[in-house]
């Protein structure tokens, strides 16, 4: 399922009209970024928690030519689900 499958299901589940649900789903999906920007974590009971994990920088090896390269510390967004996200998939 991609967005426009996303927006699309959304509109017709609710009744809303499909403009309204990206609206909608463009929303929910900006509130999240913007809390994981500013180092909050979202927590979304029964489905999961988005958290920002660090990374730490060090050295690596470009494969082609061998040469060692310095990878840069960043922040990746993790997502760890909820157990009823877990038990319904194992249902």
């Amino acid at each position: 399922m991609n967005k426009n499958d996303l927006i699309q299901k959304l509109a017709d589940h609710s009744g809303l009209d499909k403009n309204t649900s990206a609206k909608a789903v463009d929303g929910v999906f900006d509130l999240i970024t913007e809390a994981l920007k500013s180092g909050d974590e979202v927590r979304l009971t029964g489905f999961g928690v988005f958290v920002v994990a660090s990374r730490a920088g060090g050295k690596g090896r470009n494969p082609q030519t061998g040469e060692e390269i310095t990878i840069k510390p960043s922040k990746q967004p993790r997502f760890r689900p909820g157990k009823q996200l877990k038990d319904s998939l194992n249902q």
